[in-house]
């Protein structure tokens, strides 16, 4: 087995162009399985032939999972075994894939974490502008506040990719597809005085005022979205907001925030990269939230 997934794990990267932490997820959920296997099969060498794999063994070993994991890992690491076994049968070298009729376990609905307009105005007025790491925090904010960004499309955004004039970026998003966004008049001011203030930095870093990483480290280097989600729940907290702030609830914020504005669910759906509208949908519960208030506070019989 451990040859066949070197081999799918090839495919997803060269072929389907899966992101690093994509890849890196199905490496270790396969390596999970095969482990798995092994313990109970008594496999000696602890690699398994793909023969030993039925629906009754992937059935056994989602059970097990289901003691320590959420449903979300369970439903991913089931996913991975389904692209793992589909990639066989299309190979031809497994006869069935025998985890294609293994239902994935129903999620909880979870309702995303968003500031309101007040706290996410408090947030962007945190950072210190006179200093050049604060421009610079400041600068990530609004982006990603003015276009929703995940923190990943954030950090591997280069200069080139951001059309100061025309207020457009292009984004390499999920799976690398790209798409052209609007860039608000507030983060751009932000973005061209954060670009004038690095020039010197870049150049010692190599970089030219026109390619190279948008958002530098203080050696130079290209940010790491870690770094990202450690100055945001910086801010978070200086501004005292007890909620627990992420990126990705800044860019919930964003999607939120159109939606209570009047936009529509597809254009906030492609906005934000998503495949399926569902994706987008889960949005919705604010403006319901915000009619009911509304009917409550005016209607007689309420």
């Amino acid at each position: 087995m451990r040859k066949l997934i070197h081999s799918f794990i090839d495919y997803i990267r060269a072929e389907k162009g899966y992101s690093r932490h994509t890849i890196r997820n199905y490496e270790s959920d396969l390596r999970q399985f095969i482990k798995f296997i092994v313990t109970k099969k008594g496999i000696e060498k602890g690699d398994p032939g793909i023969d030993l794999v039925d629906y009754k063994l992937i059935r056994l070993y989602l059970g097990e999972l289901f003691d320590n994991r959420k449903r979300t890992t369970i439903a991913r690491k089931l996913s991975t075994l389904k692209s793992f076994f589909s990639y066989l049968e299309l190979r031809g070298l497994t006869a069935f894939n025998p985890a294609i009729d293994i239902s994935t376990p129903r999620q909880e609905k979870r309702i995303p974490a968003y500031l309101p307009i007040d706290d996410m105005f408090a947030l962007l007025e945190q950072p210190d502008r006179e200093k050049e790491l604060g421009l610079r925090d400041l600068a990530i904010l609004e982006l990603l506040y003015s276009c929703g960004l995940r923190v990943s499309e954030l950090v591997t955004l280069d200069i080139e990719k951001l059309d100061l004039t025309s207020r457009l970026v292009r984004v390499s998003g999920k799976g690398g597809k790209e798409r052209l966004l609007p860039v608000g008049k507030k983060a751009i001011v932000v973005i061209k005085e954060y670009l004038k203030n690095t020039e010197k930095a870049r150049k010692k870093a190599g970089f030219s005022a026109t390619n190279g990483p948008l958002f530098l480290n203080y050696r130079g280097g290209r940010l790491s979205s870690r770094s990202v989600d450690r100055l945001v729940k910086r801010y978070s907290r200086e501004c005292g907001i007890t909620a627990d702030i992420s990126p990705h609830s800044i860019r919930h914020t964003f999607a939120t925030h159109l939606l209570d504005g009047g936009a529509d669910l597809r254009s906030i759906q492609e906005l934000l990269g998503h495949v399926n509208l569902s994706t987008t949908q889960k949005y919705t519960h604010v403006s319901i939230d915000k009619l009911m208030e509304v009917y409550d506070r005016s209607h007689p019989r309420s």
